[in-house]
């Protein structure tokens, strides 16, 4: 895939680990360290060249809680394209630099509740600025929302 792109992406996300289309290491070994990996499998840190790579794994357990919870908070009736980019944007802005830095396309999976609570959050932000929540937000100076 490195004939064809600098970095290339490779979801790998076949279950369970021993049915995976490729491991973390043939990723990143036969990539030179330049591919940007995902697996719907657990896998183990990989160093190539002295630099180390935490494999991602991509799961729904990041996006689906956030934007259900975020529906619910508010009274969405209705979810669309700017809720899926909301939620897949406040996912990426939740990766920590160092993970990055690692290879890491998603936050570590132990975040999973606190990341839900913040893609929550900014979905039903996104629904009261739109006008398409069916429940109100008040502010709050403090901290600038509460939310019921």
């Amino acid at each position: 895939m490195t004939k064809n792109n600098e970095a290339p992406i490779i979801f790998s996300l076949s279950n369970p680990t021993s049915k995976s289309e490729c491991t973390a290491d043939q990723a990143y070994l036969w990539s030179g360290g330049k591919a940007i990996f995902a697996s719907g499998s657990p896998f183990p840190e990989v160093e190539v060249n002295g630099q180390k790579f935490r494999p991602a794994q991509g799961n729904n357990a990041y996006i689906f809680p956030g934007i259900g919870l975020g529906a619910i908070f508010c009274g969405a009736t209705r979810l669309d394209d700017l809720d899926m980019i909301c939620a897949s944007r406040t996912l990426a802005n939740l990766v920590p630099q160092e993970m990055l830095d690692m290879g890491a396309v998603f936050p570590d999976l132990k975040t999973a509740r606190e990341v839900s609570v913040k893609i929550a959050v900014e979905v039903a932000r996104g629904q009261w600025e739109r006008g398409t929540a069916l429940k109100e937000q008040v502010r709050n100076s403090a901290d600038g929302y509460i939310y019921y």
